[in-house]
């Protein structure tokens, strides 16, 4: 039997492993020292499996890279919120790996995936069983909400919390509540560590034609406040390309528009018209630089 398919290697082969080991930790490091060259503090692991990773940079997720290791190690990584992206590649002689040092490499990788998400759904499980602990027994939110009150908007099914934070209810396209958002009297934002976000949303309204997407809650219960029509909650510029994928995938022949944030650094405008084109749809920014459009929407109500 193949050594290789029982995770045993080859006696002989033990220095190869080794050395695919030590250079894939030293590729890593580069791609670090890269990133903080670039004024972007990385996370504490990097996985390079060539596939898109979000992290976070001073408590928010505004950090992104992109790494893999076979051939010559290349990737990117890039700071959302500052507006850095940049590319990276190997320095130094490229040695081209042997067969056996690409499978071993493979078989390394798919392992510590299958590791990852195992020990990633266990969390999704344990913390969606934690949001319906919390989100059951909570008394829903009274309109004199600080927060409510501040945005000028309705409860729209939210609930109350500790210390006076209005809970908002996380769902997948399934329709499985998997996490909740809290936000306190002073607009400060979380969710509850290790749930699910990625394509997950809350719906404000009954099923209409036309849908709209928007990033945040508050942006959320003024656009249907002010159209009637079914609105959803993102969570964040991040989700919205996401979650416009899944309520295409729910209302196949619904018009949707993304209502984008139009930020000063950019982020919002482009989620936005990433999402629409993901799912041939529109998008509108509100014309003010800055705003979002529950401030518009009340800017024009004074």
């Amino acid at each position: 039997m193949d050594r290789l398919s029982t995770g045993a290697p080859h006696p002989g082969r033990t220095n190869e492993i080794q050395r695919v080991n030590y250079t894939n930790g030293d590729l890593t490091q580069q791609f670090k020292d890269a990133m903080l060259d670039a004024g972007i503090t990385p996370p504490d692991e990097i996985i390079a499996d060539g596939k898109l990773h979000r992290f976070k940079i001073d408590g928010k997720l505004n950090g992104a890279y992109n790494l893999h290791l076979d051939n010559r190690a290349a990737g990117y990584f890039q700071d959302f919120r500052q507006g850095i992206k940049q590319t990276w590649k190997q320095s130094g002689n490229f040695i081209p790996l042997s067969n056996f040092q690409r499978q071993v490499f493979k078989a390394q990788c798919q392992r510590e995936a299958e590791q990852r998400q195992a020990e990633e759904a266990a969390k999704h499980k344990a913390t969606a069983s934690k949001a319906v602990f919390i989100w059951k027994p909570a008394p829903p939110a009274p309109s004199n909400n600080p927060y409510l009150v501040k945005k000028r908007i309705g409860t729209h099914g939210t609930r109350l919390g500790r210390d006076n934070a209005l809970i908002i209810p996380i769902y997948n396209a399934k329709n499985d509540l998997v996490n909740l958002q809290f936000i306190s009297e002073t607009a400060g934002k979380r969710f509850l560590s290790g749930g699910q976000k990625k394509g997950c949303f809350y719906c404000i309204g009954d099923p209409t034609n036309k849908i709209l997407i928007a990033e945040g809650f508050a942006t959320a219960a003024s656009l249907f406040e002010s159209t009637g029509l079914l609105t959803v909650v993102a969570f964040d510029a991040g989700n919205l390309k996401e979650v416009a994928i899944n309520i295409r995938a729910l209302y196949q022949n619904a018009e949707i528009v993304i209502c984008g944030d139009n930020d000063l650094s950019g982020v919002g405008q482009k989620a936005a018209i990433e999402a629409a084109a993901a799912i041939n749809g529109k998008y509108i920014i509100p014309a003010t630089p800055g705003h979002d459009w529950n401030d518009s929407i009340t800017a024009e109500a004074v």
